[in-house]
């Protein structure tokens, strides 16, 4: 089980990668990863009946593709993936997103809030996050992935008022 996780991981990245990757090449590439076709032929079934991938059939191939729910898992995975940790020295500027769903996409909030967690931002009132560790690119790519133009605002800026600066130096230990 935990090795089919492996390759369910991998195909994941392999995926995040590129729009659309074909079957074959897909199992090609992974062959130095595995010698068993059928390991990677399960991996691939249970993505597709997670929700994380879907196929698409051409005349010529078969291609596999991240899903929206695929692309969220993607980045909790880059997120979770310690060779992915971004430079935590300081570079002088902060990183608010401001983050406005309803009550009707609970669930996309919810699995958003996480993802700000698990970037090292802090919730300072209701929906606005801030953090000093740049991972603001991957923010962007979530915002445009799920298509929040309006619903998520994403700043970068050094400009901060002494009183709140105090405050976010004493809770990001800086």
């Amino acid at each position: 089980m935990s090795s089919r996780k492996d390759y369910s991981s991998k195909i994941l990245k392999i995926l995040g990668e590129k729009t659309a990757v074909s079957l074959s090449s897909l199992e090609i590439g992974a062959k130095p990863l595995s010698r068993n076709k059928y390991a990677i032929t399960r991996s691939l079934k249970g993505l597709r009946e997670a929700g994380l991938i879907e196929n698409i059939s051409s005349p010529q191939n078969e291609y596999a593709r991240l899903t929206k729910e695929g692309k969220k898992k993607m980045n909790i995975l880059k997120l979770n993936n310690d060779t992915t940790l971004v430079n935590t020295s300081w570079d002088g500027f902060w990183r608010i997103i401001l983050l406005d769903l309803p009550e009707s996409r609970k669930n996309e909030r919810e699995s958003l809030r996480y993802l700000l967690k698990k970037a090292g931002f802090v919730c300072l009132k209701n929906s606005a996050w801030i953090s000093p560790f740049p991972y603001e690119h991957l923010f962007i790519n979530i915002k445009k992935d799920l298509n929040l133009t309006t619903e998520m605002m994403i700043i970068v800026t050094q400009f901060v008022d002494e009183e709140t600066k105090k405050f976010l130096f004493e809770t990001f230990g800086r």
